[in-house]
């Protein structure tokens, strides 16, 4: 098991906070964001952990080396990071998906060690992290199938019909990932390169299972406002 963190992104919505700091550093509790990944990674004994950047991408990967010296990170540069997504972030570093299975995460996700945990140990192979709730428009959001499986996942779903919020981090089989990457080059291809990975597993449902984690009973939250920022600080 390896592990594949997005950490490219511009966060332009939490400005000023993220001016001359990417989002995945910003303090919360006393440490950054990043730092409750990779301390959870660890506890399970992962050590290799591919890592996309691109907005002020030196900073990050001194803090990482300096903070995680046991860890093995890969960096692959983003360069098109203003104007991509999340989707092209996955895309570049493909390569490195279908070497193994990976837990993949967004960068801006604050949680728990348990939930890492909880889903590296999950009897599915391919799991999500949901967090069950009533979503907004801003959530990716997930509709569930039977017996814990995601039949929807996407920001323009009928909030009605939604179990709850996928919280950007996931477990994925090296089986999985290799449709996955096609799937995303697919869409890459077709000039989505704005779009966000989730859209490459929604193409996957109809021809593999992808299952849920109910994880809304630890302190998890998304960090892509000032006040999801406030409240992650009350959190945590």
């Amino acid at each position: 098991m390896k592990a594949f963190i997005l950490a490219a992104g511009v966060s332009r919505r939490l400005y000023p906070e993220t001016y001359n700091t990417p989002k995945c550093l910003l303090d919360v509790g006393g440490k950054p964001i990043i730092n409750y990944q990779l301390e959870a990674l660890e506890n399970i004994g992962i050590q290799d952990v591919t890592m996309i950047i691109g907005y002020h991408r030196e900073m990050l990967v001194n803090h990482v080396t300096k903070q995680f010296p046991k860890l093995n990170f890969d960096f692959i540069v983003n360069n098109h990071y203003f104007e991509t997504n999340t989707a092209y972030s996955v895309y570049l570093g493909r390569k490195k998906l279908v070497t193994d299975d990976h837990i993949l995460m967004n960068a801006d996700v604050i949680y728990p060690p348990e939930l890492i945990t909880r889903i590296n140990d999950s009897l599915h192979e391919t799991v999500l992290a949901v967090d069950i709730k009533k979503c907004g428009r801003e959530e990716v959001k997930v509709i569930e199938g039977s017996n814990f499986k995601i039949k929807a996942i996407g920001k323009e779903l009928i909030e009605e019909q939604c179990l709850g919020e996928f919280l950007g981090v996931a477990k994925f089989s090296l089986e999985f990932n290799h449709l996955f990457s096609e799937s995303l080059s697919k869409l890459i291809n077709a000039g989505a390169k704005s779009d966000y990975f989730e859209a490459g597993i929604e193409s996957l449902l109809s021809k593999t299972d992808v299952f849920y984690s109910d994880v809304s009973d630890l302190p998890c939250l998304e960090i892509d406002f000032i006040e999801d920022l406030n409240e992650a600080r009350k959190l945590f």
